[in-house]
């Protein structure tokens, strides 16, 4: 019953916000149409001009009497004023405050008011008008979701800032200080389970998941209520401990809304997904030390021939996995290094079949071409880089991480890539593997920065329609045939019942 209410009086203020909104839109709309100022208005009404201002803005609705007032002094009817029909060149604004479209998007987070955007919108309905239909569209084509917007959000979070996030550094490097861990050293899981356990209150089982079949590419799930973590039996040291450095993250950070489940199945806000990044951010931070990383990758610089041996033996150092230590690199090359020219790509593929598909993706890759068609060619070139080398590793006898690095070249483009990959068996899918990726695009900085490139061959690459016909890169922005939002919805609809239940059990 408490929650019933707690609903309808959600919704009543919803409704109430979408009338304030709906009639400021129209006296703004009636006052300009008759060429008068807020000022003018506030003279002819005797309504002061910042009440009116307020008003307009959808932050106060006035009383009747009022309302009679600004019907008489604009010559319109009461009920016209008062009415939540739109015209017909305001309908488009009226379709976004209906649907919510302002409540999903995390305006706050940029920056920007909603009453600013509104503002903006009802200034120039009709163009707005076609933007809308034409935004709504492509969403609909697309399979855009609320979830797919919240995580481009992210994207653009990172890449606004290069992917270098000072105070998450300081937090975690604060966190070591406070309980003697030794960054510069490899970090392991018992470690940070001691903290989670005796600091957290946090109770850890390692076998449950492993019972459950229907779960077995779930690596954790938390219990809030009763600050129970299951983990995976099937992953190996390093994610484990990545798995407990984010633990430790959301409870450092204090962090409140926040996913439940490793990898995430579902979100319900744009906070659940920036709280997400910002925790797997503090864990890269805290298992793999700026300090010690920016000092080797110097000194693996500094060689005139690659040694990839040394850049495996470089990732082995510390206990992270091959995905953590490339994504740190993401963090550590643009602010130590300034090479910002780069991207981050991972990928899967299941044996025996022609599709690659794109889990995870970061451009930091600033294009100065004008032309649309042109920046949206050279994205899919780059992601054909990623999957020729890919597709070069010998996978039939992987059995750990396979690191390979080429410099792919693209004639018509007149574009060099530098790609380090290395390519990993998903421990929890059988028959499928991943390609972790980090792309920089070769100019005369990179040429200065890294000596060996000089002494290194190109493979020179050009499109085919045989090669873009056989091979597909399988996106939520690039699918022909197969359904892919459906059927990842549906495993995951299937997989968020299971959790659920069992949550429910160990609440």
């Amino acid at each position: 019953m408490v929650h019933s209410q707690n609903v309808l009086s959600l919704i009543l203020i919803m409704k109430e916000d979408y009338i304030k909104l709906i009639f400021g839109l129209k006296l703004k709309q009636i006052r300009t149409e008759k060429g008068i100022s807020l000022f003018g208005l506030s003279k002819l009404t005797g309504l002061s001009k910042s009440y009116l201002s307020e008003v307009e803005k959808g932050k106060k609705y006035p009383k009747p009497d009022k309302i009679a007032i600004l019907s008489e002094k604009l010559e319109v009817t009461y009920d016209h004023m008062v009415s939540l029909k739109l015209e017909k060149n305001l309908a488009p604004v009226g379709r976004i405050l209906r649907g919510r479209i302002l409540k999903e998007i995390p305006l706050d987070h940029f920056g920007i008011k909603e009453s600013t955007l509104i503002d903006i919108i009802s200034n120039a309905p009709a163009k707005v008008n076609a933007f809308i239909n034409t935004i709504i569209k492509i969403a609909q084509d697309y399979s855009f979701t609320r979830e797919s917007f919240y995580l481009a959000s992210v994207r653009s979070h990172q890449e606004a800032n290069n992917n270098f996030f000072e105070d998450l550094e300081a937090q975690a490097l604060k966190f070591a200080k406070a309980y003697h861990i030794d960054i510069e050293k490899p970090i392991q899981s018992k470690e940070l389970e001691d903290v989670l356990i005796e600091e957290f209150g946090y109770t850890i089982n390692k076998t449950e998941l492993s019972q459950q079949e229907h779960l077995d590419d779930i690596r954790s799930i938390y219990i809030a209520k009763t600050k129970t973590l299951l983990v995976s039996n099937a992953i190996d040291d390093a994610q484990l401990t990545f798995i407990y450095a984010k633990e430790i993250a959301y409870n450092f950070l204090k962090i409140k809304d926040r996913l439940y489940t490793f990898p995430w199945i579902k979100f319900d806000t744009f906070d659940q997904v920036l709280n997400n990044f910002n925790a797997s951010y503090f864990a890269g931070a805290l298992l793999v030390s700026r300090t010690s990383l920016t000092e080797n990758l110097k000194v693996f610089f500094e060689s005139d021939a690659i040694d990839l041996h040394a850049f495996s033996n470089l990732i082995d150092s510390y206990n992270a996995s091959v995905e953590t230590f490339y994504q740190r690199l993401t963090n550590i090359f643009p602010k130590d290094f300034n090479l910002q020219n780069l991207f981050f790509m991972r990928l899967s593929h299941q044996k025996g079949s022609y599709d690659y598909s794109i889990e995870k993706e970061l451009n930091l890759i600033h294009s100065q071409q004008k032309k649309l068609d042109e920046e949206a060619s050279e994205l899919y070139r780059r992601r054909w880089s990623t999957v020729l080398s890919l597709r070069s590793q010998n996978t039939k006898s992987l059995q750990r991480s396979k690191i390979r690095m080429s410099i792919v070249n693209h004639p018509k483009s007149q574009k060099r890539y530098l790609i380090f990959s290395s390519t990993i068996l998903r421990e929890t899918k059988k028959g499928f593997y991943r390609s972790i990726c980090l792309g920089f695009l070769i100019d005369s900085h990179l040429e200065r920065k890294l000596k060996f490139l000089n002494s290194f061959p190109d493979e020179v690459y050009e499109f085919n329609a045989q090669d873009l016909s056989k091979y597909q890169i399988l996106d939520s922005q690039n699918r022909i045939e197969k359904p892919i939002v459906l059927e990842k919805q549906s495993r995951n609809k299937m997989t968020e019942d299971y959790v659920n239940a069992l949550m429910a059990d160990y609440s």
